[in-house]
């Protein structure tokens, strides 16, 4: 007894996959899509629903949540079966073809599977001596600005999650104050330069020491990583972006040829496993670049190869969209 039966199951809801779930379905493929999140859009709509994207083709800009709404547009008309809050852990082969079981007990076939599971599920590094403060004014993701108008903001990081959301807050909070223990950023080099040419106050190199209030949060003491002096800075909310954790264990526990925390994949998107196939940030080849623009050509792949082996007479390419005058569903 299966729960779900379809030609391809996605497992992960993010841009990849949700590409991939479009193009199955322009291929006549049923799709099914997992995801241990409770929304789609993967990475995108947990941590940057309001980030502008400047590198997906066709849109000189696009704000996270609207690329994702309307990837879920795209593949709406072949009406794809989404799972979502579902984590997929065990997969077996079948006499045609696989069976994924979710932690929860359900049960999906499919003829080919696509995984395109980003960096795998991943968690939030917490603030050390936060833990109290966490959901009463520290936050480790900023899925809206509009909680944070006219407050005192500090965020906490010095990646590219840091910076973005400092400069999104920017103009939203009534200060936004930016805290790193090293006076360099990784974040990309344009992001870094508005941050220099912006109204936030830089505070490096300063480590948190204690996040003060009576009730509500007030303020946060930090120290100078080089003199050990300490101050406290206004606080009426906290973004702690330290990072996350990442996991593709169960993943793993499938038998899947994983290189640090990657899929390793051929020139076909195919993985050691018969019918699996992935795409997106998980995967792993020579001259490999992590970019949604790369994961939508990569899915595309995926799916036309899987098409080949759900069905031996089909072939690899489809032909163009442009060719279909009624629309990709002709």
């Amino acid at each position: 007894m299966v729960d779900v039966d379809v030609d391809v199951l996605v497992v992960g809801a993010g841009p990849s996959g949700l590409y991939g779930a479009y193009y199955a379905g322009f291929r006549g493929l049923s799709t099914a899509i997992v995801d241990a999140l409770p929304e789609a859009g993967g990475q995108v709509t947990a941590l940057y629903p309001e980030k502008m994207i400047f590198d997906v083709g066709g849109f000189p800009a696009v704000r996270g949540k609207d690329l994702v709404e309307n990837l879920v547009t795209q593949a709406a008309p072949f009406n794809p079966h989404y799972l979502l809050g579902e984590q997929a852990v065990s997969y077996a082969q079948t006499e045609d073809g696989v069976l994924v079981t979710t932690a929860s007990g359900k049960r999906i076939a499919a003829k080919a599977v696509i995984v395109t599971g980003g960096i795998g599920t991943f968690n939030p590094r917490p603030l050390p001596g936060g833990a109290e403060w966490e959901g009463r004014g520290l936050e480790y993701i900023v899925p809206s600005y509009l909680p944070y108008a006219g407050k005192d903001v500090v965020v906490v990081g010095g990646g590219d999650s840091a910076v973005d959301w400092a400069l999104g807050l920017e103009g939203v909070a009534q200060s936004v104050t930016l805290v790193h223990r090293r006076d360099e950023f990784r974040a990309h080099a344009h992001s870094v330069k508005l941050l220099k040419d912006s109204s936030i106050t830089v505070a490096t190199p300063m480590q948190p020491v204690s996040i003060n209030g009576d009730g509500s949060l007030a303020s946060i003491t930090v120290r100078d990583v080089k003199t050990k002096q300490s101050r406290d800075l206004p606080a009426e909310a906290i973004v702690a972006a330290l990072g996350f954790t990442a996991d593709i264990t169960p993943l793993e526990a499938w038998g899947l040829n994983v290189q640090e925390r990657h899929i390793v994949v051929d020139t076909t998107m195919a993985t050691n496993l018969p019918r699996v196939f992935a795409a997106g940030d998980i995967t792993e080849y020579p001259g490999k670049v992590r970019l949604i623009s790369v994961g939508f050509g990569e899915a595309a792949t995926a799916v036309n190869n899987a098409a080949t082996v759900i069905d031996p007479q089909a072939t690899i390419f489809p032909g163009h969209s442009t060719e279909h005058p009624e629309g990709p569903a002709a």
